[in-house]
């Protein structure tokens, strides 16, 4: 069974008749359940069930609830979310290309994918293709309620079956979607009604088309197509072959400039040194290769050297209208070659996994006005200046900022808030939504204790069956995380455990470990930081910059790593952001294991042995 294709728009049709979703770069797919089973197919009918065994473990796990009412047919689309409105096409490929079973496994732990539908072709037996769409929409809610599945896109949340969301107007999804970076919008008559026999223009999709500008470099004779280059520091990065969007006078003219002045470098190619700019649209950029590039205009006025790699990312990873950005080429870490524009791209990059924690929590930064070689000082009630998007929380007498999302991140940004300090409960309760250890060796040079505590913690914490995490500190030391379940505990409570395992370590290696809060009474000893884990205190957020010289960051870390050969120093602004492209993020089941965690059982254990 084919998916009904929509036809191309250069800007959304308006009225009453119109409903609005986000479009979602992925694999179109349509999911058949009946009593032989559960089938994935691609648009081509190609069968996916291998490629992404998350999705059919969704539907294994509510298979009871479905079994009533099938055959089910529903139409959506594979999907990376990166937030709500936008997923990642190059992880969703890479998936789609793989054949081991065994890495694919690895891949859907490290990258889990989603299905979001947004279509119902088939409830109980019965034929909806032939309902109008408003009509599909309604049940299709009814059948999700029905089955538990989100209502809505959540891309945080574990079942990976989830809805699409619909709008009225097209005005608020246009601008939630460029927010956020999402690849564009579908419109939708709500009278239609689904075929897939031929492109309709009862649903039309208009995409957010991003500028990248490139040095013009080859042309290929044989296919017409052009190959399009950046500056990377010195060396000439070809990531681009095009040819659509030029006029036939442009091509013309364009081919026989390299005919007549490039050098044939073999095959019927040509080649000119870097002279010639342009802008192009595209909708991505995978690290190598721009996606669905389309000539815009020529750059005649750009020295190619204006070209560059950074240029590059900025282009396709605009900052929202709503924040505006002062001195962008600002150093902010000098040592480092990293400057306020460089940051700025770290928050966008960073954001999935950074605000989960920011979130509804009383936020605490510390501002480096000159950046971290001048002044700083603490910021925690917010400034009379602050946009009106700016969401507050007030504690006592201070009115905080609560970071809910990436406008406020980034405007904190060009703030420069380089630091992010958080309570360890949200704002909606008083209890600890976390425990944290921060482990404190006296120096950076004496980081190998942090490791050796680190270890020994965790292995105290697995005889418990507690799931803990780990993250560097973004200086010296490493911090621990145990997540609880909402709004359960008291940080009485909790003083119980944090005590317990603290007075155990330096009972059994006093030689290595102390509570000492005194500096200058802790030798050479790794300091057990428990105190700080109470109402009031703040631990630095995981993914924030530190602000010291060497631009680190408070990193997330999968234990294997934490070995002898781990080093604070190793977790900079550029190597996280490649580091999160490739391992994901080991943080991301947090809240979901929080809610599983079998503390109660643990602080029974300690009560009656304690005594208490």
């Amino acid at each position: 069974m084919k998916p009904m294709l929509m036809a191309d728009a250069d800007q959304l049709p308006v009225g009453k008749e119109w409903v609005y979703e986000t479009k979602y770069d992925g694999f179109r797919a349509i999911l058949i359940w009946d009593e032989d089973g559960i089938q994935l197919y691609s648009r081509n009918e190609k069968l996916l069930n291998d490629n992404f065994p998350e999705i059919i473990e969704e539907c294994q796990r509510i298979e009871q609830l479905a079994k009533p009412y099938m055959p089910i047919v529903w139409d959506g689309e594979l999907v990376c979310l990166q937030n709500n409105f936008r997923s990642e096409f190059s992880i969703v490929q890479t998936r789609g290309r793989m054949s081991k079973k065994e890495v694919i496994a690895e891949h859907a732990k490290t990258f889990p994918c989603q299905y979001i539908v947004f279509d119902l072709l088939s409830f109980n037996g019965v034929d909806w293709t032939g309902e109008q769409l408003d009509k599909r929409k309604k049940q299709l809610e009814s059948c999700f309620k029905q089955f538990g599945l989100p209502t809505t896109v959540q891309y945080r949340n574990k079942i990976s079956i989830q809805l699409v969301e619909q709008f009225a107007h097209h005005e608020k999804v246009w601008s939630i979607v460029n927010e956020h970076n999402g690849e564009g919008v579908i419109a939708k008559r709500k009278k239609s009604l689904w075929s897939n026999e031929k492109r309709t223009n009862q649903w039309l999709k208009v995409k957010n088309w991003r500028l990248a500008t490139v040095i013009i470099t080859k042309y290929e004779r044989v296919n017409g197509f052009f190959t399009g280059a950046v500056y990377k520091q010195d060396e000439l990065i070809e990531i681009v072959t095009f040819k659509h969007g030029m006029t036939d006078e442009e091509m013309k003219t364009l081919s026989e400039l390299f005919i007549a002045n490039g050098k044939n470098i073999g095959a019927a190619v040509y080649e000119i040194p870097p002279s010639i700019c342009a802008d192009l649209y595209c909708i991505s950029f995978d690290g190598k290769h721009l996606r669905e590039p389309r000539f815009c205009s020529f750059r005649f006025e750009l020295d190619p050297q204006q070209c560059q790699w950074r240029q590059l990312l900025r282009q396709l990873n605009p900052i929202p209208e709503r924040v505006q950005v002062t001195h962008p080429d600002k150093p902010i870490w000098p040592n480092e070659s990293v400057e306020k524009d460089d940051y700025l791209l770290y928050l966008q990059k960073a954001a999935p996994y950074m605000l989960p924690f920011l979130q509804k929590r009383l936020l605490t930064v510390i501002r480096f006005p000159h950046g971290v070689l001048g002044e700083k000082f603490y910021q925690k009630s917010v400034p009379d200046y602050a946009p009106d998007f700016i969401k507050t929380a007030r504690d006592e007498d201070i009115e905080y900022i609560v970071c809910n999302d990436i406008n406020t991140l980034l405007w904190l940004g060009n703030q420069l808030a380089l630091e992010y300090h958080i309570p360890f409960q949200t704002i909606d309760t008083k209890r600890p939504t976390e425990i944290v250890f921060d482990l404190d060796p006296p120096s950076v040079n004496e980081f190998s204790l942090s490791v050796e505590a680190a270890l020994q913690m965790k292995g105290l914490f697995d005889q418990f069956q507690l799931t803990s995490f780990v993250k560097t500190s973004g200086g010296k030391g490493l911090q621990l995380y145990i997540p609880l379940p909402f709004n359960t505990f008291t940080y009485e409570e909790t003083r119980l455990f944090t005590k317990f395992i603290a007075d155990f370590l330096c009972d059994q290696q006093p030689e290595w470990f102390t509570t000492e809060r005194l500096k200058k009474n802790r030798g050479n000893k790794l300091y057990l930081d428990y105190v700080q884990h109470h109402e009031g205190k703040t631990i630095v957020a995981p993914y924030s910059p530190r602000g010291n010289e060497l631009s680190t960051i408070a990193t997330p870390l999968q234990w294997e790593e934490v070995t002898t050969s781990l080093r604070p120093e190793q977790f900079t602004i550029d190597s996280v952001m490649e580091r999160m492209e490739k391992m994901g993020d080991p943080f991301r089941e947090f809240c979901t294991i929080g809610e599983s965690q079998p503390f109660a059982i643990v602080l029974e254990q300690l009560k009656g042995l304690l005594g208490e």
